[in-house]
């Protein structure tokens, strides 16, 4: 928990100055962004060790959506969402185990630029990722396989590239904190730090 405080407080900090962002706002005029795209979580390549061997999460793409709240012109709040990633884990190179995840993300963004048509952004937020559905596979097929559920800072940075007044396209990037405990046949055997960077492109609508 330790070395998530000061992410949680400047998180904490920047959430404070929202309201008065807020009375700054666009007078409801073309306040909310939403994208649909796809999205390709890409583990860390070295998450640590699971029963004393070497573990490898493999990467996984899905289709995504973005919904974006602009409380002012370089202020907005967003929310990501995607359908369930399917990874495979390997031990010492071995399949070992596949899982499902839903990594729902809450973040501010601040927009540099952005009555430019080229307007880059970076924003900070919570990810809580659940994992489910997890199978023991090859080395550890039949076995019962858990990973826990995680709760993690989620940084980002982008680009928007405005078409026109309406549409835009976007691509970013985030690195996400994903610290899972996994456990085989109800024992712990390692804690996997997951911590993947998420590419994204996707097509986007203002209104």
């Amino acid at each position: 928990m330790k070395p998530l405080l000061p992410w949680l407080a400047l998180g904490a900090a920047v959430l404070t100055t929202l309201p008065a962002l807020a009375a700054e706002n666009l007078n409801g005029n073309d306040q909310w962004v939403l994208r649909f795209g796809g999205a390709t979580v890409h583990p860390d390549s070295n998450p640590g060790h699971l029963a004393g061997m070497k573990a490898k999460v493999d990467s996984s793409t899905r289709p995504s959506i973005d919904l974006e709240y602009l409380l002012t012109p370089n202020w907005g709040i967003d929310v990501l969402g995607a359908l369930p990633f399917r990874h495979e884990v390997r031990l010492n190179g071995s399949k070992a185990a596949t899982t499902k995840q839903l990594p729902p993300t809450v973040g501010v963004n601040y927009h540099f630029v952005p009555t430019s048509q080229v307007s880059p952004f970076l924003g900070l937020g919570i990810n809580y990722t659940h994992f489910y559905d997890s199978k023991g596979k090859g080395i550890l097929d039949g076995a019962h396989v858990k990973l826990d559920d995680s709760w993690g800072v989620a940084a980002r940075a982008g680009v928007d590239f405005k078409l026109n007044d309406r549409w835009l396209l976007t691509a970013d990037v985030r690195w996400i904190r994903i610290r899972t405990d996994v456990k085989v046949g109800g024992t712990k055997v390692g804690n996997a730090h997951i911590d993947p960077m998420v590419y994204g492109f996707s097509a986007g609508y203002r209104f």
